[in-house]
């Protein structure tokens, strides 16, 4: 459950990415036929918002237990 969580949020990381470097290619290209700069943004603030809530619901579920001592 662990490990299938984890691997979840990497993807969700790995997702945001290329979100954020598929916006600056539709800025750096501005064809108005292709999707634009703000669709990709908003999918990334999108999955964000997803792995946020994620990490605290398995925070609070115990699933992932978090450092005790982070030094």
């Amino acid at each position: 459950m662990v490990i299938t969580a984890k691997i979840i949020l990497v993807l969700l990381m790995l997702f945001m990415v290329v979100n954020l470097f598929r916006a600056l290619f539709a800025m750096l290209r501005n064809d108005p036929t292709k999707p634009s700069m703000t669709k990709y943004l908003g999918q990334r603030v999108l999955f964000s918002a997803i792995a946020i809530v994620l990490i605290v619901v398995l925070l609070a579920s115990g699933v992932l237990v978090p450092n005790p001592r982070p030094y």
